[in-house]
């Protein structure tokens, strides 16, 4: 039985997880970042003084065997966008919510979200901690928030908390027990290393002998990483102590106008330049959709199995 763990948020992290769920033979978690500060999970988060609960809401669906009914509705957005009421929400977060209140505990919370959803694996809070994230740009300003970090024009040298966070322990112990670490897919600055530079998770990494993998993005993000080559994302993750053995990225060919598309939002494909002093392994793991480019979970399932 291999132990699979997976770091991350947002909906790349998703993508991984609904991609390896159905693998025979292995024991799989997901270590979620609970850093966002932006929209639905934000405004909760503030009015309640819990951790961000978006990204983890995400993992239970995409693990989720229960009616697709029922994963519709944890994923439903009310309309609106004037922060009044339920305007804007989602179900899913709400939920989380209230059953944090009725609980007293976060982790009890994803505990019966995930029975109510049928899920396979577990899904594990960094920290159940209300953390909030900073980064110092190359020009020494610093800039509080999650949300707030993408939004400056500068490049991002150095994200960090401002006081020592408590790793949850479940997940050290994922980490202790892993036999393959896969980082990504998502924001470099924003989803992963949110997790990774939490002190006891990041020993627990620095002593892991797993394998530890970096699934690369395949279109840079505006601001966050503009014009990072596949070199400058393993040397973002290195210089945040957070070590690669081995790279996956695609090796599809993007058609011309989904390029011209993303370019038009300052956003560029990632390229491997033969630089970034790691092994690297190219895969068909794309699909093209409405003018977007995604990862594809089935793809990234064979793959995965490949190398289990």
């Amino acid at each position: 039985m291999k132990n699979i763990v997976v770091i991350g948020g947002g909906h790349g992290l998703s993508t991984i997880m609904k991609g390896i769920r159905n693998i025979e033979g292995i024991s799989f978690s997901a270590i979620v970042t609970v850093a966002d500060d932006g929209g639905s999970t934000g405004r909760l988060r503030q009015r309640y003084t819990i951790p961000a609960m978006g990204d983890i809401r995400n993992v239970l669906v995409s693990l989720s065997e229960c009616d697709p009914m029922l994963q519709d509705l944890m994923n439903y957005r009310f309309e609106g966008n004037d922060g009044q009421d339920i305007s804007g929400h989602s179900l899913g977060n709400l939920i989380l919510t209230a059953l944090t209140n009725m609980t007293g505990s976060f982790s009890d919370a994803i505990n019966l979200t995930g029975s109510l959803l049928q899920i396979k694996g577990e899904i594990i809070p960094s920290t159940y901690e209300y953390v909030t994230l900073f980064a110092r740009m190359d020009d020494d300003t610093i800039v509080k928030g999650e949300a707030n970090i993408p939004s400056r024009i500068h490049d991002i040298s150095k994200v960090f908390y401002r006081h020592d966070v408590k790793a949850n322990p479940k997940a050290v112990e994922a980490i202790e027990k892993a036999d393959i670490i896969i980082y990504g897919i998502g924001s470099l600055y924003t989803s992963i290393l949110p997790n990774t530079i939490i002190h006891g998770i990041n020993r627990a990494l620095r002593n892991s002998k797993a394998q530890k993998i970096y699934f690369a993005n395949c279109m840079t993000q505006s601001n966050e990483t503009y014009n990072y080559d596949l070199r400058k994302h393993v040397e973002a993750l290195r210089n945040h102590n957070t070590d690669v053995d081995l790279v996956i990225m695609h090796n599809n060919k993007i058609p011309d106008d989904i390029i011209l598309r993303y370019s038009k939002e300052n956003s560029i494909e990632v390229v491997d330049n033969g630089d970034s002093g790691v092994e690297v392994r190219r895969f068909d793991l794309l699909k093209f959709d409405n003018n977007l480019v995604r990862h594809d979970s089935e793809k990234i399932g064979k793959v995965i199995e490949s190398i289990i």
